[in-house]
């Protein structure tokens, strides 16, 4: 599994190797009828915008997809341009917006609704980058390696792309791509993927506490956050080929 958000009442998921999106209600887990995509080659990630009532597709360093909730409309979107050097890895989306991480560029490619660009925010160059979500006040927080320490960062950055705080350890990882979610607190949840648990830090990226552990989650493999809904607490942690989905709003 390389991908899963929610829309409405359905989830979608994309997996290496298949131009499908699997879907299941929500509610029941009922396997709904897949979404083929032609010509999607290496889905890397998907999310899901409900004032659009689309999922976007990163089409590994090569486009992004937008395709309808039914599947009845799917645009290669993403660049507009051929000689563009937008090369998608991960997105991430608010009401209006969405952000595109690339590794290629070290550039973070925000667009509107329409797919007009907004801007290019430029990253230091040691930043191997993995993630990135727009945060309440305008600013990036940014999920990374940094080549220079050898170390997994969740770093805040603003529109120039200066870095004004981070959070590190040693203990985390980014053996498996690194999703963050931040809610509207300013709050980020991070994956501690080798110790299969999702930490929540403040506004500041100080470590508040765990709030998934290892205990919880009750599987071995490396685990990887996919996406948080605020409205509804909860948090959807992909571990091997499952999915889980956990209750976090009163933890």
């Amino acid at each position: 599994m390389f991908g899963a958000t929610q829309l409405h009442d359905d989830v979608y998921i994309v997996c290496g190797g298949s131009s499908s999106i699997l879907r299941f209600n929500a509610i029941t887990h009922q396997r709904l009828a897949d979404i083929d995509v032609k010509d999607l080659a290496k889905p890397g990630d998907i999310v899901a915008c409900e004032q659009t009532s689309r999922v976007y597709v990163a089409d590994w360093e090569q486009c992004v997809w937008r395709v309808s909730a039914d599947g009845s409309d799917i645009k290669r979107w993403l660049p507009k341009s051929p000689s563009d050097s937008f090369r998608p890895l991960t997105l991430s989306v608010t009401s209006t917006r969405l952000l595109v991480t690339s590794q290629a560029t070290k550039q973070l490619t925000q667009t509107d609704a329409g797919g007009d660009e907004l801007r290019r925010v430029q990253l230091p160059e040691y930043m191997e980058l993995e993630h990135a979500v727009e945060s309440s006040n305008g600013t990036f927080v940014v999920s990374h390696e940094n080549t220079q320490l050898e170390q997994y960062q969740v770093s805040e950055v603003n529109t120039d792309g200066e870095v004004l705080r981070h959070f590190s350890s040693s203990r985390l990882s980014v053996v498996l791509p690194q999703h963050i979610a931040v809610d509207s607190h300013g709050n980020t949840f991070a994956a501690d993927t080798y110790s299969r648990r999702i930490l929540l830090l403040d506004a500041q990226l100080t470590l508040r506490r765990c709030v998934v552990d290892e205990h919880q989650l009750n599987f071995k493999e490396l685990c990887s956050l996919q996406c948080y809904r605020e409205r509804s607490g909860q948090l959807f942690i992909a571990r091997g080929r499952f999915l889980a989905v956990f209750d976090v709003l009163r933890r």
